[in-house]
């Protein structure tokens, strides 16, 4: 049997791991799912040489990450106008580009010469260290990193602790300790299995209040539903456009919010009757409304802009960019051209401080800016930039309906566990929802249909541990943790190999 044949059945066995992985998040999360997959992985390679672990890694991640982004074909295909192979080919190639990570991890925990139990340790460490690459180079592309399965169940505890990325620490760890106990030449099985039961209950024992009640704020979150092919449709927009103010006008509380970009051009663009109708929308309400602010000279800002009595009270400008949508990575301009995207280069937001109505400050978060708690922070401790609640305005009519809508919604239970602060979320076509300061979803509109939702939210006040110490040292510690135990653990298996 040639070397291939013999390397098929485990990497086909770690892809097949990796697709369970993806299935693990929402639409239907199953934090248990995710540890069963993790753990079949660590089973695999737990006695494989760096090159097997290395090729068993990767196979997992282009399961893992082909399967749970697979609705950018909807993207390339449909609206950017690439033909199905090449808009599956580029998806397999996103998703072989972060396998990278995991790969990297496999490979270099393979080379560890620790014994069983420490090598529980170092599983763990690498695999946080490949999470945290994920997120921050290159801008980062944390999508469905694996600790956001557990939004819900006993690690979600550990959110206020130690966030997403320290919850997929404790999730390999655990997945590693039950591939010990189910290991050939495993002593003493039930020690990794008291450990994984260990680190899935320590989280009862943390206390989990930290913020308070800081008042409440009644308010409409607005769902136009309008087609990704219909959006920026010249013909299409001041149709669109009337719809909208309908909706706003029949708004019957202090505060509505719109979808990002639901105005795909500047209102100085717009012509005076609807600029006229909008503004007189605002004179008994505060409207934020998801438009572009700049010009063609200076570029444009994918922004929030919030209105009252006829004037802008409040700008917000989106800071964590898009790589391919919404900024072009450099030698990549021939590709995004291709594609045909509206407003393809864009300008970073400048900074802002939240926008307070009825008493309550409410900090906006574009789009995926909400997977970077790291970038926000501030507005969950206590200072100038505070917020009592994170608004997240979205339009991913780009991606179909399928997956990404509910994954998004679970990335804002996320923050919310972590933050303890509320979310409410205004979207294009879903999930648009109001998340409350535990993670729960209390109430969410169908996706894909025209609506309003009318909500009650009640601010927080306070900080989280974990609010505390990412504020003060940003993720530093946490790739402290994921670094110096492997290096440790090398320095410790290399000087008992020693002669």
């Amino acid at each position: 049997m040639s070397r291939w044949a013999r390397a098929a059945p485990p990497a086909l066995a770690a892809a097949a791991c990796g697709a369970l992985q993806a299935a693990s998040f929402a639409p239907n999360p199953g934090w248990w799912l995710q540890l069963l997959s993790l753990a079949g992985l660590a089973r695999l390679v737990w006695q494989a040489n760096p090159r097997q672990a290395a090729l068993r890694g990767f196979a997992f991640g282009m399961g893992w990450l082909a399967v749970g982004l697979w609705w950018l074909y909807f993207s390339l295909h449909e609206f950017g106008g690439l033909a199905p192979p090449l808009a599956g080919a580029a998806v397999a190639l996103l998703a072989a580009f972060l396998s990278l990570y995991p790969t990297a991890a496999l490979a270099a925990w393979a080379a560890l010469p620790a014994p069983p139990a420490l090598r529980v340790l170092g599983f763990a460490s690498l695999w946080l260290a490949s999470e945290l690459a994920r997120a921050s180079w290159f801008t980062g592309f944390p999508w469905i990193a694996s600790g956001y399965a557990h939004s819900v169940g006993p690690l979600a505890l550990w959110a206020p602790w130690l966030g997403v990325y320290g919850i997929c620490f404790l999730a390999a760890a655990t997945a590693a300790a039950l591939a010990l106990a189910v290991a050939p030449a495993a002593e003493r099985r039930l020690l990794p299995v008291a450990f994984a039961a260990l680190v899935l209950a320590a989280g009862f024992l943390l206390p989990q209040q930290f913020t308070q009640p800081a008042g409440r704020l009644e308010l409409t979150l607005l769902q136009p539903n309008v087609p990704q092919s219909q959006k920026f449709d010249p013909a299409l927009i001041e149709r669109n456009l009337e719809a909208l103010i309908a909706q706003m006008e029949a708004a019957r509380t202090p505060l509505v919010i719109s979808p990002e970009s639901v105005l795909p051009l500047p209102m100085d663009y717009l012509k005076p009757e609807p600029v006229a109708r909008l503004l007189m929308a605002s004179e008994q309400r505060v409207i934020w409304l998801g438009t572009f602010l700049g010009s063609d000279a200076e570029g444009w800002v994918n922004s929030m802009r919030a209105l009252h009595q006829g004037t802008a009270i409040h700008d917000y400008g989106k800071r964590h960019l898009l790589p391919f949508g919404e900024v072009i990575p450099p030698g990549f301009k021939w590709f995004v051209k291709l594609l045909n995207i509206p407003i393809d280069s864009q300008l970073s937001g400048s900074h802002q401080r939240p926008l307070t109505v009825g008493g309550l400050r409410l900090r906006p978060l574009i789009c995926y800016e909400d997977l970077f708690g790291e970038d926000f922070v501030a507005a969950a401790v206590d200072g100038p930039d505070a917020a009592e609640v994170f608004v997240n305005t979205s339009n991913l009519a780009w991606f179909g309906r399928h997956m990404v809508q509910d994954q998004h919604l679970q990335f804002s239970q996320m923050r919310a566990l972590e933050f303890q602060r509320p979310f409410v979320r205004s979207t294009n076509t879903g999930a648009t929802a109001h998340v409350d300061h535990l993670g729960r979803v209390l109430a969410r509109l169908p996706a894909v249909e025209r609506g309003a939702l009318t909500v009650t939210v009640e601010g927080r006040t306070g900080s989280t541990p974990y609010a505390r110490w990412l504020h003060a040292f940003g993720l530093w510690p946490l790739w402290l943790f994921a670094l110096l135990p492997v290096l440790g653990l090398a320095w410790v298996g290399r000087r008992k190999l020693a002669p």
